[in-house]
């Protein structure tokens, strides 16, 4: 079931990626259509001011009293062509479709961040519940190790108390008092026959004794070192419990998105 929901959160994911994408990529057609269709502001032309000649009523010279010559000069220097200024093209205000356009990408945004947090919540509980299964294994495991180290331990106490017995046996007078009830005429060949069984047995045992020996340290080390994966475990789970707890709830309602 969460792998299902999973999978719809991810493809409910790229559908809002999807969306988003084609929604800029349309309104980036729509305005370079509007540029391409706006037609550029005409340039007022400058005006020049030229001075036209003043021709005086007596021709250009006029003589004074004294008869000098006086030579009227029609420049004006005051007068200076003063540049003029191109009015700038206003920007053209927003147009209620692209506010609604942005508004979507806005909430689709917000949509995909929400599926996002949900999704990540959901494979940290994920992770949790992996752990405490790993941890359920692991305590099994040092469980069943400690109770064969248990049947080990028997195993050899039981081995050490059949080696006495056996030492306790192969002592001379021992030996002799079993045999002395056979009734043989030959002793000495009874005596040497519960000899060899005798050590023939120790050396059997001795040998069980051996390899429950090796399995004993081997079982002593498998159970340190599932103690140890078992506190590590719980130490682990421990600190993402306290993470859980400590992350405040997010029952906030999500915010309007606002107009650019």
């Amino acid at each position: 079931m969460p792998s299902r929901i999973r999978s719809y959160i991810k493809f409910l994911v790229a559908f809002c990626l999807i969306v988003s994408f084609c929604l800029v990529e349309g309104e980036a057609q729509t305005r370079r259509k509007k540029r391409t269709r706006r037609a550029p502001a005409p340039v007022a032309p400058r005006p020049v001011i030229t001075n036209p000649p003043i021709a005086p009523a007596e021709g250009t010279q006029s003589e004074t009293a004294t008869g000098d010559v006086k030579i009227i000069s029609t420049d004006d220097p005051a007068q200076e062509p003063t540049p003029s200024t191109e009015s700038k093209p206003a920007k053209p205000a927003a147009s209620p479709e692209q506010e609604n356009m942005q508004q979507t990408i806005t909430t689709l945004s917000n949509q995909v961040n929400r599926l996002n947090d949900k999704l990540s919540q959901m494979q940290d509980d994920d992770r949790y519940q992996l752990d405490m299964e790993r941890l359920t294994r692991a305590e099994q495991r040092a469980e069943q190790l400690r109770s064969q180290l248990i049947d080990i331990q028997t195993k050899i106490a039981d081995f050490e108390a059949r080696m006495e017995m056996i030492d306790f046996a192969l002592r001379p007078e021992n030996i002799e008092n079993s045999t002395a009830g056979y009734g043989s005429t030959r002793p000495e060949q009874a005596r040497d026959a519960r000899r060899k069984a005798l050590e023939s047995e120790k050396s059997r045992v001795q040998a069980q004794l051996k390899l429950a020996e090796t399995s004993r340290v081997r079982l002593e080390g498998a159970v340190a070192n599932a103690d140890s994966e078992v506190d590590l475990l719980r130490a682990k789970l421990q600190q993402r419990r306290d993470q859980m707890d400590a992350a405040p709830a997010n029952t906030e309602t999500p915010a309007k998105p606002r107009k650019p």
